[in-house]
């Protein structure tokens, strides 16, 4: 039976002793947020913004703990200005997962506006990121990010495709 992608991607952090989750609330992320809390492997707990979220993120590395921030597209567009300060100065490997909001049917204009931002920034500040699409490359793409970030000691991001997660579905509209 094949396993849902939170499940790929919980087996995954754990391989990689990534313990540390700080996270801003996203329904996207939420069947990975919930697995997350069910282990006591993870130290995880929600945060007022992304921005703190990353700021932990790193703490926890220079004090020896690995680490993931979790949110969604829009939120990243607060972060340039702390990943080019912190992370990307000083080479530390946040690690990074967005679900990714604004394509693919999207309803929120304010969520497409950021996604066609998002990668060109990330390329902006040279981060390096992937995006998963399939579940059959999940667990290979998730693992080797992390596994890079760590070896070079810079910050990295996944991005989580609608493709892969099912994304946010649009209200129904009626009429017209």
């Amino acid at each position: 039976m094949t396993k849902p992608w939170h499940e790929i991607v919980v087996e995954v952090l754990k391989a990689n002793e990534i313990r540390l989750i700080p996270y801003v609330p996203d329904n996207v992320l939420k069947p990975l947020i919930n697995a997350i809390h069910a282990d006591p492997f993870f130290t995880t707990f929600s945060t007022a913004r992304e921005e703190e979220a990353i700021g932990i993120v790193c703490g926890g590395v220079m004090a020896g703990m690995r680490g993931m921030a979790l949110m969604q597209t829009s939120g990243f567009m607060t972060l340039p200005n702390v990943l080019a300060s912190l992370p990307c100065s000083f080479q530390i490997p946040a690690l990074m997962m967005v679900s990714e909001r604004g394509t693919l049917g999207e309803f929120n204009m304010g969520q497409a506006a950021v996604w066609r931002t998002m990668r060109p920034t990330l390329d902006g500040l040279a981060m390096p990121w992937h995006v998963i699409t399939r579940l059959d490359e999940c667990e290979f793409i998730t693992d080797r990010t992390i596994k890079q970030a760590l070896m070079t000691q810079s910050p990295a991001c996944l991005l989580l495709s609608p493709l892969l997660t099912g994304g946010k579905a649009s209200p129904v509209r009626t009429g017209h």
